[in-house]
């Protein structure tokens, strides 16, 4: 109380009289104007709110985030305050009115920061931001969320009163949440963690524009045919940067022609460009069989691709498995092969480094340069533990098998069972097998 007076007196004594370095604020006008500027607005714009608890109530309740803490206000207490500031004019029972709408907005999950691109903001801002896009259809600056939501909803009028607002805002924070923490047997579960693990979210304006009225099933086909999309391209190493654009245009196109999953796969095969279009099997092929995906592609990316890939080993007399713990990718022929991987003509291999000194035609020099290629193909990378894949990463295959077969009960190893050798020639049929099995669950 103190410490509020001091700080009250202060301002007051600098509006009013000022001091030798300033003078008074509105200076220009007599002490009497000033002073009835000042009453008028302790009047009729300082609002003093008073909260009666019961005994067990949280008494941080509504307001337990401005200041009393020391944190700053986020835009989405700002767009808080603007709200039940309005609501009290239309006459709505504000503490019922927050229970129903806004009181899980108050939940810690929504303050913890996350990384998107290059930032890392709060839930909440990126809430406000992906559900102006939504609605806008444009890239919304994060800097300026609650002055673009005001100009928004002042001149756009979106709402009919500030009960439908909160409602609105209520039903399209849940579906956000459930975009970025969906329970094990959501439909939205696999493309969570798809997202997740590909750094994607610039689609979250679309989803949850489809959200709004999309039944479950719908969701899925949605869902389906972005990760159909989104891994074609990653796995062609085509870029990302276009990304934002692509999918706010597909969110104000799809509102005016209809949010379904025919039409958003309809608009994506309309997509030309390397920025934009959707990879198509022969293009799918090239890259897998020809192309390095080690690299291009990291590794949270592999494992999510591996082990997608990894549950069409299985059939329906299999055991469920479940991965539990931290898995990695491993080349199943090393990429340090040199010393316990003899060339297909039975000679040893050279290092990278020591290729230049070899001719450009020399048959060695060709033996490795192929290997080093098809190393890292999708036909050579599989999934292992943590604890498993530095102690057999470097070994000679009469040796890494049998410790494969021994402590890696996931089907995509155990298909190895058979194989007496790994070659070039094993490395290619099994990338084969592997685009097969891709091109059957991302289908276009």
């Amino acid at each position: 109380m103190i410490e509020a007076y001091l700080f009250f007196f202060e301002r007051l004594k600098g509006y009013f009289i000022g001091s030798d370095e300033e003078q008074p604020v509105a200076g220009g006008s007599s002490m009497g104007e000033r002073l009835d500027e000042c009453f008028q607005a302790l009047r009729s714009v300082l609002m003093v709110v008073v909260i009666d608890l019961e005994k067990d109530d949280d008494p941080q309740v509504i307001f337990e985030t401005l200041n009393a803490r020391g944190a700053p206000l986020l835009p989405a207490d700002l767009l808080r305050n603007d709200i039940f500031f309005r609501a009290n004019r239309e006459g709505l029972d504000i503490e019922e009115a927050y229970k129903k709408y806004w009181s899980a907005f108050d939940d810690e999950f929504w303050r913890k920061e996350v990384k998107q691109g290059r930032l890392t903001r709060p839930r909440s801002d990126l809430f406000m931001q992906h559900f102006l896009a939504s609605r806008q259809g444009r890239d919304i600056p994060i800097k300026h969320l609650f002055t673009e939501y005001r100009h928004w909803r002042q001149t756009e009028e979106p709402f009919s009163s500030v009960e439908e607002e909160l409602r609105v805002l209520s039903e399209q924070g849940k579906d956000f949440r459930r975009i970025l923490a969906p329970d094990a047997d959501d439909v939205l579960y696999r493309l969570s963690k798809f997202l997740e693990a590909f750094d994607v979210r610039t689609a979250y304006p679309l989803l949850l524009a489809f959200m709004q009225t999309a039944d479950d099933d719908e969701l899925e086909n949605v869902s389906d045919i972005l990760e159909s999309y989104l891994l074609r391209r990653a796995s062609c190493d085509l870029e990302t940067k276009n990304y934002n654009k692509v999918f706010l245009g597909l969110t104000r196109s799809l509102r005016r022609d209809g949010l379904t999953a025919n039409n958003l796969r309809a608009k994506l095969l309309e997509l030309t460009g390397d920025t934009s279009f959707w990879p198509d099997n022969s293009k799918m092929t090239e890259y897998w069989l020809h192309e390095p995906l080690y690299g291009p592609l990291n590794s949270p990316k592999l494992v999510y691709l591996l082990s997608r890939l990894n549950d069409t080993f299985m059939s329906a007399k299999s055991e469920a498995l479940s991965i539990g713990g931290k898995i990695t990718v491993e080349h199943i022929m090393p990429q340090s092969w040199v010393k316990n991987w003899l060339l297909p003509d039975g000679t040893e291999g050279v290092e990278w480094w020591q290729l230049n000194s070899l001719a450009e035609d020399d048959p060695k020099a060709e033996q490795v340069r192929r290997r080093n290629r098809a190393v890292q193909t999708i036909g050579n990378l599989t999934i292992l533990t943590v604890s498993l894949n530095p102690s057999v990463s470097n070994k000679a295959w009469d040796e890494k098998r049998p410790e494969l077969m021994k402590h890696s009960l996931l089907p995509i190893n155990q298909n190895l069972a058979n194989k007496e050798s790994w070659s070039e020639v094993d490395i290619r049929e099994r990338g084969q097998d592997l685009l097969n099995r891709a091109l059957k669950i991302w289908t276009r």
